[in-house]
């Protein structure tokens, strides 16, 4: 019972501003289905960074490669988000899962004499390994099991992420960690809204 999530928190999901307008009009966020995505398939929110969510949209735009399409205009667009039932990797029974699942495909693919998926650089010079092929088919392969078993499906997954450079010598902490969540159920997703700034300004990037 531990893991349904009794509050709501705020997701922020940077992309193009055409996209951003749209769906705060009334358009659906699509999921993401790449084979590459860090904790599956699913829509994606920054937890309670809207900052983290435009920093990621200005490299998408840099970096086109990175995603389908190329950004023009980084935007972002915030909300509200009952997690339901989360599988929550900052829990020890969560990870412990995860290495099950991890297990799981791996003697799948040791039957069938398919190699397991590998976690990739995502351009020259990624250190963090951005195209997670490994980690996403590994999320798949718990979901499609707990289908299988008749266990109930999770409808979020969340996971804090240690990415980016030290901040300063002799540290763990890094640049740009954060906690990301995948909503698999899109009735987790409870409106949208455009996120402020500290002084009360619509907070988006001065690319108009």
């Amino acid at each position: 019972m531990y893991q349904y999530l009794p509050s709501f928190v705020l997701g922020f999901h940077g992309c193009d501003r055409e996209v951003g307008e749209a769906v705060l009009a009334g358009e659906p966020l699509k999921a993401s289905t790449n084979d590459y995505d860090w904790l599956g398939q699913g829509i994606y929110f920054w937890e309670n960074s809207p900052e983290r969510a435009l920093s990621y949209a200005e490299s998408i735009k840099r970096y086109k490669k990175r995603g389908k399409g190329a950004i023009k205009h980084p935007y972002v667009i915030g909300a509200v988000l009952d997690l339901g039932l989360c599988f929550n990797l900052t829990e020890e029974g969560a990870l412990l899962e995860l290495q099950g699942a991890f297990a799981l495909l791996e003697a799948t693919t040791g039957a069938t004499g398919n190699p397991l998926p590998i976690n990739k650089p995502g351009f020259e010079g990624d250190l963090d390994l951005l195209k997670r092929h490994l980690d996403c088919a590994v999320f798949q392969n718990m979901h499609a099991a707990r289908t299988k078993f008749d266990f109930p499906s999770y409808e979020t997954v969340r996971s804090p992420f240690y990415e980016g450079g030290v901040l300063y010598p002799g540290t763990s902490f890094r640049e740009k960690t954060h906690i990301q969540i995948c909503v698999r159920e899109i009735s987790c997703i409870k409106g949208y809204f455009r996120p402020l700034s500290d002084d009360g300004s619509l907070f988006q990037t001065n690319d108009q």
